[in-house]
């Protein structure tokens, strides 16, 4: 239970820590001349995180951890710390197009046109599981997806100008 709490706790703390880096960087990125793109979607997903995150602290603290799920969820969060790492002080969590910009082609972005999208996506599904709720899983994977179809749909309109 300890453990569980202590897993919760992390995973909240660094989403409360990345929102002032995420504010600052879109503030410097507007200063640069940036312009958000698709806003109206932004207050939903931030709805939809939020809610992933109460349902697991309303229903993980008591459930037994699965070690190869937590073992996974470990490995993802080491690639969200690399492609946040990679975009430095352009990474936000809007979508924010700064003219003249070009787009990141070395870390992860070698390798995937939204390796953020792909973080966001293994953590949405593994940390239920590391509880075992799947049923939990499922669902915001799901709604995930449907946000995500926006925003990858918007923020690849933006970037081909």
């Amino acid at each position: 239970m300890i453990a569980n709490l202590i897993i919760l706790g992390l995973v909240t703390l660094s989403r409360l820590v990345e929102l002032p880096i995420a504010a600052r960087n879109t503030a410097r990125l507007k200063a640069a001349g940036g312009h958000e793109v698709a806003a109206g979607h932004y207050p939903l997903i931030v709805a939809l995180h939020v809610a992933w995150l109460a349902t697991l602290w309303a229903l993980a603290p008591q459930r037994p951890i699965s070690l190869p799920f937590l073992i996974l969820f470990g490995f993802v969060e080491l690639a969200r710390i690399w492609v946040v790492q990679t975009l430095g002080p352009r990474w936000t969590t809007r979508i924010i197009v700064v003219p003249g910009e070009t787009l990141v082609t070395r870390g992860p972005y070698k390798f995937l046109n939204h390796p953020n999208y792909a973080v966001v996506i293994a953590e949405i599904a593994l940390l239920p599981l590391v509880f075992g709720l799947w049923p939990i899983a499922l669902i915001f994977s799901a709604l995930n997806a449907l946000m995500l179809t926006v925003r990858i749909r918007e923020e690849n309109r933006a970037l081909r100008g």
